[in-house]
């Protein structure tokens, strides 16, 4: 489950993390009132969306007056981003940046427990430098049982930092965001950029959290901030249906029996070149009113080409 900018702010905000605050608008007049509270005539208006890449998109924009800040709000509402339109934006005050980097914890299934992923290199390019100077990315598992101590949190910290009072604010930002990682059931809590200001303060100037939906019954508060987004919506609705159903945004659908099978077919396609579209196990029932669902579904999706039905007779009831 995925929430927005704002409303990780929120839950940072909560545990002491020293964010920029900022003002929801949903349109340009919620804009204008919201830029006459901010103490800075430079402010950065950012599109809230469910999905990464928005600077990339020119969803967020510097303004330097009220003009600039209500045409960059009126651009950006509206706008689709890799699908999403954006429908309210973040106003805050732009910070002066001395430096970027990255922090985030993830769930790590080969360790089977948190990993700490830091960076000198944060930004919007995090992505390439992931992709083409990995070794610029430090990765900590953190051992469940120790969670994240004084002494470590200090060790990770001079990973991004030298001077030592830069070292003591990190450290202690890490520990919190752990905190709230794991008090939370989150399965990302990502800071990017964590920047320095010119004033050698360490602040997290955006934020990103996506949750286990399978832990939402203990997390009552965060599950009232879920908004699903169209693929979410039609995973519920075969579930429904009594099918289960995952979105994968290749261009080849898969229709099969049995959790297994469904992923062995995924991965010959993939072994042969193709790209499939989806996860969906239709189970053991023969109901042609299922498959025909089932089918209605697949067909839904216009990157479809053509579909793949892998049905193993032994399991049908």
């Amino acid at each position: 489950m995925k929430i927005h900018e704002y409303q990780a702010k929120e839950i940072f905000a909560k545990y002491g993390i020293p964010i920029n605050p900022g003002y929801l608008c949903h349109n340009v007049d919620d804009a204008i009132k919201a830029y006459e509270k901010i103490d800075n005539n430079l402010v950065v208006v950012k599109a809230q969306v469910l999905t990464g890449g928005r600077g990339k998109a020119g969803g967020v924009k510097l303004a330097k007056d009220t003009i600039e800040m209500r045409n960059h709000t009126a651009n950006i509402l509206g706008m689709d981003i890799k699908g999403y339109t954006v429908d309210r934006i973040l106003l805050a005050k732009a910070e002066d940046i001395e430096a970027e980097y990255y922090a985030s914890y993830v769930i790590d299934r080969n360790t089977k427990s948190a990993l700490l992923m830091l960076s000198r290199e944060g930004g919007v390019d995090i992505e390439e430098v992931a992709r083409n100077t990995p070794e610029k990315i430090h990765k900590i598992a953190i051992d469940p049982t120790i969670g994240m101590p004084d002494y470590l949190a200090r060790q990770a910290a001079f990973l991004l930092f030298d001077d030592i009072k830069e070292v003591r604010q990190a450290a202690d930002i890490l520990q919190k965001l752990y905190k709230l990682f794991v008090e939370t059931d989150a399965s990302l809590a990502e800071i990017n950029p964590l920047i320095l200001t010119p004033e050698k303060r360490v602040v997290a100037i955006d934020a990103k959290m996506t949750f286990d939906f399978n832990a939402l019954y203990r997390q009552k508060k965060i599950g009232l901030l879920y908004e699903p987004t169209e693929e979410e919506k039609k995973e519920q609705d075969a579930k429904k249906k009594g099918f289960s159903y995952v979105h994968l945004g290749g261009d080849i659908g898969c229709m099969v029996n049995g959790a297994g099978l469904a992923m062995t077919t995924m991965d010959m396609i993939k072994l042969y070149g193709g790209t499939p579209s989806n996860f969906l196990d239709i189970g053991g029932s023969s109901n042609p009113t299922k498959v025909v669902e089932a089918m209605k579904l697949l067909l839904s999706d216009q990157d479809v080409k053509v579909v793949l039905i892998n049905i193993f007779g032994g399991i049908t009831r």
